[in-house]
């Protein structure tokens, strides 16, 4: 039994444990054996149809970004990515993927539904802005000021003793909270970013020793993409070292003032960015190591041999002699960091490959939008004039039914539009795509723009 835990651990961190549970849930949905909702496929096309009429209005040229927290930042037509870029200019590129990974871990974390009567006021424009665009507004403001570091002479970043000065008062005031302007789910959020700054000096692997912070991640992820490469090509795996990260005393690498690095025997090696010929890192590495660095993080969930699943929910349909098989894994946020990680590891030379062996997110946008298409049809009318937590069945039928649903209506637009999933992938169908198109068609249906179903949430799974 023992040697089953860590194997069913590890399986249910997979995007492949993803859409095998989330495809048993649709399974009984298409046999009418769920209690809560029932699926008819017949509105596929329909629904497929209204996600590509919004993805030719947002981007007529096809030309579709990863859906990551980098499109929020850019709310309003404010260029805020080159801001940020302007202030980070004396900045090595390995140190500027640095502080991407801190910003985007940050705001990820803190972008949980706000609920529907909280906005933040933007000091250096005077926009209003609520919502997830809100809450990536906020968070890119606090970051640039040094709200998350405890280096006054280095505010771009979040490390162990920032994240501990937070407090309520604090993240209140910085959210602009009050009892005119709620904000849902303030203490989880709070929750998640102590949490953060305990998980950080837990891992020196990841987060580095002397200054743990996320983006220490950068040397991990460029080191095992090393080693699989090498193992791959049989040469030795060449990892970057930069200001912050944490050195392996077995390795050959020094690093040199002029920011090349310098084998021990004399050999040079330019550093990732400079090559003509790119890496590649697997999305899956990604994913893997956010789960591992983050895992601890999420309060209050399932747990297996003392260790802590994360965003996984039992479901009594599923449960067998077998450990563990009642859980259907989602992992939202860790997915959305994960998207929204790729983009600063591209940006210093990394090809990202297998970006469909991640899943769709399972987000109540996305999940509202087949309730608003009648793809899922709500068996009990008294579902939606409830609130419901998210590890109610409800809850978890919903968000499976959606993870299964995203992948067909991903595949139904890709043969409409002539294009195969490397030249559309499900990363860019999320972003043309079928969030937005969930938001807009909540906006037609309901006056507040709510999703079909209300959710009770403390701020640390949507």
């Amino acid at each position: 039994m023992n040697k089953k835990i860590p194997e069913i651990i590890t399986y249910l961190r997979t995007p492949e444990a993803i859409r095998e549970r989330c495809n048993r849930i649709f399974n009984l949905a298409c046999q009418d054996q769920l209690n809560n909702f029932r699926i008819d496929l017949t509105q596929l096309d329909k629904c497929a149809n209204y996600v590509i009429n919004i993805i030719y209005d947002r981007y007529p040229t096809l030309n579709i970004p990863f859906h990551s927290r980098w499109q929020h930042f850019q709310v309003g037509d404010i260029p805020r990515l080159a801001e940020l870029d302007q202030m980070l200019a004396g900045l090595t590129p390995v140190e500027k993927a640095k502080v991407k990974f801190d910003l985007a871990i940050i705001s990820v974390l803190l972008d949980a539904g706000a609920g529907a009567n909280w906005q933040y006021t933007e000091p250096e424009t005077g926009l209003i802005f609520s919502r997830s665009e809100g809450l990536a507004v906020c968070s890119f403001r606090l970051f640039c000021q040094g709200f998350f570091s405890s280096n006054p002479d280095f505010p771009w970043q979040a490390d162990t003793r920032g994240l501990s000065q937070i407090d309520v008062q604090t993240l209140t005031q910085g959210f602009q909270v009050s009892p005119e302007n709620p904000l849902v789910g303030l203490e989880g959020r709070l929750e998640l970013l102590q949490r953060l700054g305990q998980v950080l000096n837990q891992n020196s692997q990841l987060f580095g020793i002397d200054s743990p912070r996320p983006g220490n991640m950068v040397d991990y992820l460029w080191q095992n993409q090393a080693i699989e490469e090498g193992r791959r090509k049989k040469v030795s795996p060449l990892p970057p070292f930069e200001r912050g990260g944490s050195r392996r005393k077995d390795c050959l690498w020094t690093q040199t003032p002029n920011n090349f690095q310098h084998r021990v025997d004399g050999g040079v090696l330019n550093p990732p960015q400079n090559r003509k010929d790119k890496e590649v890192i697997k999305a899956t590495l990604v994913l893997n190591t956010v789960l591992e660095g983050l895992g601890d993080i999420w309060p209050g969930r399932s747990t297996i041999s003392g260790i802590n699943l994360g965003d996984v929910w039992p479901h009594s349909l599923l449960k067998s002699d077998r450990l563990g098989d009642e859980y259907i894994p989602f992992h939202k946020l860790s997915q959305w960091l994960t998207y929204s990680l790729l983009e600063p590891l591209q940006e210093l030379g990394l090809n990202i490959i297998g970006l469909d062996d991640l899943t769709g997110l399972a987000e109540y946008r996305n999940g509202g939008l087949f309730i608003d298409m009648e793809l899922i049809k709500i068996k009990n009318p008294l579902i939606v004039q409830q609130q419901h937590l998210p590890g109610s069945e409800i809850i978890v039928e919903w968000r499976a039914l959606t993870i299964s649903l995203l992948d067909k209506v991903a595949q139904v637009i890709q043969e409409k539009l002539n294009l195969n999933a490397s030249e559309l992938p499900l990363v860019k169908v999320l972003q043309g795509g079928t969030w937005t198109a969930g938001r807009k068609i909540a906006k037609e249906l309901r006056k507040d723009g709510a999703p079909p179903i209300k959710i009770k949430s403390d701020g640390t799974v949507f």
